[in-house]
């Protein structure tokens, strides 16, 4: 991103200037943190001459002689410690980026402090950086993750939130929308629902842009193009459709088959960065060193960004092809090694006579390059290690818990095919699955099946406390029900395609070739695409299309003095959507807006989709959500 560079190098120095980076201490809050990891590793910040980052709350020794950037929110706390690092004259040079917009009353504080700590000098430059969002891939971002649970569905879809409480969480939603279209440089046209938190959010934020584009003085979108972020979008502006998380509960409780929504889901990939148990003997050598070194196991940490090309091809890949693409990777490094094995034995045996000088020279030229190529091998190698290790990781769980079958089952359920065994006998199987993934079924099938005689519900819900289930979050999903079954509008959205699948006998050469994933009894599932309900929506508004449920949606421009609220009549389609879910996203409805869109590229139309949400949950994340608002409903005294 173009404010990275700004935050690192403060200046806009073109680059051929800066040869010798100058050196510099990044000091951040958590959300600063947050930001910044998933974007910049250790190493690019290093290139850029960050030597030393510290959290800004914790102890720092006086470094004179060297510029000190703050990235952090212009909170209270924040700034008193600020103020504090003045007084104690810490550092030569401050540079203040903060997050958010800092309101006029605390600068003034801040240079008070200045004034008295006698280092106003010592302040080069006070910045008002709009980035208070956490960008995990390029199209997509959330706005929390460490205290996400201020943001989360629960917080939205709560009982007894006072009326301020809720205003201030709608407004840190606004904030950080803002933020994002100040980064993309465009002014959105806003689409969303009627009477749903995503209207507040809406209006909230349609408000806030106008008001900064009829503002002479403040206005963050008149820039030119070579500025900010740029022109990430073409001439014709984005479209931002705010979703409410309950148009569809179904889909962030559903087991999945891609690479990266099994990571999120199994392993809790939080910030591009998942924790992996060091224990799985297939690893071989690997395992052996760390066992000689006094192993204790220490689950490794992999970041899986986008310097990852292994990572940013199969991400959306169904898991056995995942595997049949790591072992491929494996033999061809492995082809690599003997290329320089054989190179250096041939160099050893004929290094000494003369007829063997011409040789040489033939073998250094290919040599050297094998020589260069080395640190790629490496990590080659590295990258190998560390996708087998989180795959094997997967794999366990997929055996034990019974994954491909849940994947299957949800697939039927959602595309109303008859099941192959009865759902109360599945849910009686003591080896099928644990507790939580009976519960994410039962609640898929609740939702999504046809309407069960309340004898048979009863049956089914027995099955499920006899396996161990906590039921609590039942009783919020059926009041949930119940306002969908009244709302027409809603419900038409919710219909399931559900694409089924289909098996596929397993790949012969991951059985052949004594392959370190022994994926027997896993099945090959081979998913057909079909559009989860976000993908569909997203469809009818890019499109313009007339269409029952989204005719009407809100239409909120803030580029119009007086903002009307209904459709234009004749509205070209959108090239650029940027998807938000109010109460929290998920990587299947993600890598669902992904396949759509590329499908819909043609040669000459370049079109993207941002999807974003408040946080970003998993199954068993969002579960727990559940269970409290069922809670709620359970024991309404207590929640005063």
């Amino acid at each position: 991103d173009a404010i990275k560079q700004m935050l690192n190098l403060n200046s806009q120095q073109p680059k051929a200037l800066a040869a010798e980076p100058v050196w510099k201490i990044l000091i951040y809050d958590r959300v600063g943190q947050d930001i910044i990891s998933p974007i910049i590793s250790i190493k690019e910040l290093r290139e850029l001459g960050v030597t030393l980052h510290v959290q800004l709350h914790s102890d720092r020794d006086s470094i004179p002689d060297v510029p000190a950037i703050y990235f952090c929110l212009p909170t209270d706390e924040n700034l008193d410690r600020i103020q504090q690092d003045f007084s104690n004259g810490l550092y030569d040079v401050y540079h203040l980026n903060f997050l958010a917009p800092i309101t006029r009353s605390k600068i003034e504080n801040l240079a008070a402090a200045a004034l008295h700590a006698g280092c106003v000098a010592n302040i080069h430059r006070v910045y008002d950086q709009y980035v208070n969002f956490i960008s995990l891939e390029d199209d997509f971002f959330v706005l929390k993750h460490q205290q996400s649970e201020q943001l989360s569905y629960y917080a939205i879809n709560r009982a007894n939130t006072r009326d301020e409480e809720m205003e201030a969480l709608m407004d840190s939603i606004v904030d950080s929308l803002f933020a994002l279209f100040v980064t993309l440089g465009n002014v959105p046209i806003i689409r969303c629902p009627r009477n749903s938190a995503a209207e507040m959010v809406a209006r909230k934020l349609e408000k806030k842009l106008r008001e900064n584009l009829w503002d002479a003085r403040a206005n963050l979108f008149h820039m030119d193009a070579t500025q900010a972020g740029g022109g990430v979008f073409s001439f014709q502006r984005p479209v931002l459709l705010l979703l409410d998380r309950n148009m569809d509960l179904a889909t962030p409780l559903h087991h999945t088959w891609s690479y990266q929504a099994l990571v999120h889901d199994v392993l809790d990939l939080g910030l591009n960065l998942v924790y992996v148990e060091d224990e799985t003997a297939s690893a071989g050598k690997m395992i052996h060193d760390l066992r000689i070194l006094g192993a204790r196991k220490k689950p490794k940490a992999c970041d899986l960004d986008r310097n990852d090309r292994f990572w940013m091809t199969h991400k959306g890949s169904p898991f056995p092809t995942v595997a049949e693409a790591i072992q491929e990777e494996l033999e061809s490094y492995r082809n690599s090694e003997e290329e320089i094995k054989r190179l250096k034995t041939s160099m050893g045996i004929e290094g000494e006579s003369d007829i063997a000088f011409s040789l040489v020279n033939d073998t250094t030229a290919r040599l050297t390059n094998a020589v260069n190529s080395l640190p790629q091998l490496m990590e080659r190698k590295r990258l190998i290690d560390m996708h087998t290790k989180i795959a094997t990781a997967i794999l366990n769980y997929i055996k034990a818990r019974r994954l491909d079958s849940y994947f299957e089952i949800e697939e039927k359920v959602m595309s109303k095919q008859t099941l192959d065994r009865p759902l109360l006998d599945l849910l009686r199987d003591g080896e099928f699955g644990q507790a939580e993934d009976k519960l994410r079924l039962y609640i898929i099938y609740f939702i999504c099946g046809q309407q069960l005689p309340d004898s048979e519900q009863e049956r089914l819900k027995e099955a499920l406390q006899a396996a161990g289930c906590d039921l609590t979050a039942l009783a919020y999903v059926q009041r949930w029900k119940a306002i969908m079954n009244r709302s027409p509008g809603i419900s038409q959205a919710t219909q399931y395609e559900g694409g089924g699948t289909k098996t596929v006998s397993m790949f012969t050469k991951l059985v052949s070739q004594g392959s370190s994933f022994v994926m027997e009894g896993v099945k090959n599932l081979v998913v057909k695409r079909h559009n989860l309900p976000v993908t569909k929506i997203t469809e009818q508004v890019m499109e313009c299309r007339s269409n029952a449920e989204t005719d009407d949606y809100l239409y909120l421009d803030p580029k119009l003095l007086k903002g009307g609220d209904v459709l234009p009549k004749n509205r070209a389609p959108f090239q650029d959507a940027v998807v938000f879910m109010v109460g929290g996203g998920n990587y299947i409805e993600y890598q669902n807006l992904v396949d759509f869109i590329k499908q819909k590229q043609t040669s000459n139309v370049q079109r993207r989709i941002i999807y974003g949400a408040s946080t970003l949950t998993n199954a068993r994340q969002f579960l727990k959500e559940l269970s409290a608002l069922g809670n709620e409903i359970q024991s309404p005294s207590t929640s005063s």
